[in-house]
């Protein structure tokens, strides 16, 4: 398949470029304000399909709405005729297009110009009247607000915010493209008007607070959760902007005679990850909880575990290494310990259901003193 892309290097082109250039099957042409327009007819000529994201949302003169929003649209259009193929084509719109500003009405005259060409020439038409869009790429103290948050927090500069309460509709870039590949491979056929899913709603300053948390978490070590929906996405966009030199951050390291432990990271509502050593013949442990639990990992060397019952005194024992992933559960109301059996440093990666409060830590001493097994 044969791909046009105008506005290829904004924002969103740049995104969709990418995801374009990873299937193999298509072939990209782009124009961008750079090319001449008397080339394009030559380039839809070659089109399977278009996606026409060029346009202006900030010029220096408001005239330039009308030239880089109607009339590159209406030059395209009639490349499109004069191509005498009925080529389906994207538009990116703006929610702007429903209003009576200068931007908004130049949006809904290149849609006009569009509708017009579906109904002269049968090429498919698809607008996408697009709310505020995020993520990685967009240009900071431009036209997104959390483009430059995110540039603005992660480097600890000032951000101005005029109305806290102010709410945004937002989409996010990967759902943009998502949708706009399931337009290319026909998956919307016979609509006009096509909305990106899922759009998310948030007031300006619970997005700063956010971008604060996710920046303060290095220091906290509590990380928010990011796993799913509108957190996951900001998270990325948020990480995406960070210079070079903060690509890495120490975490602390609290060592003894015995090896070091080290706190990676923490949740709110589902524990922390952890990691220890130990020297040949240390013993870690030899205490019990009465609610923590714990996931032990052996990533490196060979480990022996105990545990005995606090009332019935049952004692049970077992033995794993780096090589074979076992994970070994700490229970409640068991006396527990760990010793490096082997002959080099061993590793333990450490999953605890709470964050260690060190006031309150549901730990308390009750050494073993059966014998450790060895090999």
């Amino acid at each position: 398949m044969n791909v046009l892309i105008t506005g290829a290097e904004g924002f969103i082109g740049k995104n969709l470029l990418v995801h374009l250039q990873e299937r193999k099957e298509v072939v990209i042409q782009t124009f961008t304000r750079s090319d001449d327009l008397a080339s394009l007819p030559e380039r839809v000529a070659n089109a399977d399909f278009i996606f026409h994201l060029a346009g202006i949302n900030r010029p220096q003169d408001p005239l330039e709405f009308t030239t880089g929003n109607v009339d590159l649209t209406r030059a395209l259009a009639d490349a499109v005729r004069g191509c005498g193929r009925q080529v389906p084509l994207l538009y990116s719109s703006s929610t702007q297009a429903a209003a009576d500003n200068v931007y908004g009405v130049s949006k809904r005259g290149a849609e006009e110009v569009l509708q017009e060409l579906q109904a002269q020439s049968g090429s498919p038409v698809f607008l996408f009247r697009l709310p505020n869009v995020f993520g990685k790429w967009a240009r900071p103290n431009y036209n997104s607000a959390i483009a430059t948050f995110c540039h603005n927090i992660a480097r600890d500069l000032p951000i101005q915010i005029n109305d806290p309460q102010a709410c945004i509709n937002l989409v996010y870039i990967d759902d943009v493209i998502r949708c706009f590949l399931e337009v290319m491979h026909g998956e919307h056929a016979g609509k006009v008007f096509v909305e990106v899913q899922p759009q998310y709603s948030a007031s300006v300053g619970d997005i700063a607070e956010h971008l604060r948390a996710f920046r303060d978490s290095r220091n906290s070590l509590i990380t928010e959760p990011v796993g799913t929906g509108f957190m996951r996405a900001l998270y990325s966009t948020y990480v995406s902007y960070l210079p070079q030199e903060l690509f890495t951050y120490e975490v602390p390291k609290y060592g003894d005679e015995r090896g070091v432990f080290v706190e990676m990271l923490k949740t709110r509502n589902s524990g922390q990850f952890s990691y220890f050593t130990a020297h040949p013949g240390v013993t870690r442990g030899g205490h019990y909880h009465h609610t923590k639990t714990e996931k032990f990992l052996v990533i490196k060397g060979t480990a022996n575990f105990r545990f005995c019952h606090l009332v019935s005194g049952d004692f049970y024992e077992l033995q794993t290494s780096g090589e074979k992933p076992v994970i070994v559960e700490t229970v409640p109301g068991w006396t527990h310990d760990i010793t490096n059996i082997g002959d080099e440093e061993m590793i333990v990666m450490l999953w605890a259901n709470e964050i260690l409060d060190r006031e309150l830590p549901d730990t308390y001493s009750k050494p073993l003193s059966a014998p450790i097994k060895r090999n």
